[in-house]
């Protein structure tokens, strides 16, 4: 299996099927076609106006591989819909696409905390918020996350108050947003995190040609999925949607 590049693998009636391994492509499904019609059948029909713009906006950025894939956004969007989030919480926002997909189904006053160290990407997608009638729901805090959680805790009030919390920002903190989140979010409530298959990379071999942020990140990737599997506070579900989010429910 190669990891840069697509391979080319026979299947058991001899057609060549593709098995993209693009380091940096958002689907870890072994198809492009199969990807391509999950979106048109399922995601794009249903992606709401704001959302598509705001992916078509993001997609003319030079960084446009960090935003939220659209089929992730529907997850996250349909999720928080059957939990019936209301306080939640967002580590890590790009231009907004995901946070947009939260917005958009929360309830009219619910509220979001949003976190990011580039002001200048939100601001990007700010006027689609803004336009889509939920930037009232946002509460955006341009800096690291760490002292703000830091604060959170140890004020007190904040302990068990969040419905929801999605992470997708430096996987080399993930560790320590986890070690602080656990307390944040209530008992029965969720963590999403982001990115947790890393392009695949969690399984490559040692000599495979990686990317070098790829190569990078991927040992605090694996070392932070270790942690989650033992983790006697929560119970986790990893799934191959985008590029991998784990969600952690808190039980203790």
């Amino acid at each position: 299996m190669a990891i840069n590049g697509e391979t080319k693998t026979e299947s058991t009636n001899g057609e060549q099927v593709s098995r993209h391994q693009e380091v940096g492509h958002k689907s870890l499904l072994q198809s492009d076609a199969l990807y391509q019609y999950i979106l048109e059948t399922s995601v794009y029909p249903r992606e709401p106006e704001s959302m598509k713009e705001l992916r078509e906006i993001t997609a003319k950025h030079p960084w446009n591989i960090m935003t939220t894939s659209a089929d992730e956004g529907q997850f996250l969007n349909m999720l928080l819909k059957l939990v019936n989030a209301k306080n939640t919480m967002e580590i890590g926002v790009f231009t907004g696409y995901s946070l947009l997909a939260t917005a958009l189904a929360l309830p009219d006053d619910g509220k979001i905390l949003a976190m990011d160290i580039n002001r200048e990407n939100y601001e990007m997608g700010l006027p689609i918020i803004e336009k889509a009638g939920v930037a009232h729901k946002i509460d955006f805090k341009e800096g690291p996350a760490l002292p703000v959680l830091d604060q959170m805790i140890a004020e007190g009030k904040y302990h068990g108050t969040y419905d929801f919390i999605f992470v997708d920002a430096d996987k080399d903190n993930y560790i320590n947003y986890h070690k602080r989140l656990v307390d944040l979010v209530k008992i029965g409530g969720l963590i999403g995190y982001d990115n947790t298959l890393w392009n695949g990379s969690v399984v490559a071999p040692p000599d495979a040609p990686l990317r070098k942020y790829v190569r990078y990140y991927r040992d605090f990737v694996l070392e932070f999925n270790k942690a989650l599997g033992a983790d006697p506070r929560i119970e986790i579900c990893m799934l191959p949607v985008g590029d991998g989010i784990t969600l952690c429910r808190r039980i203790n």
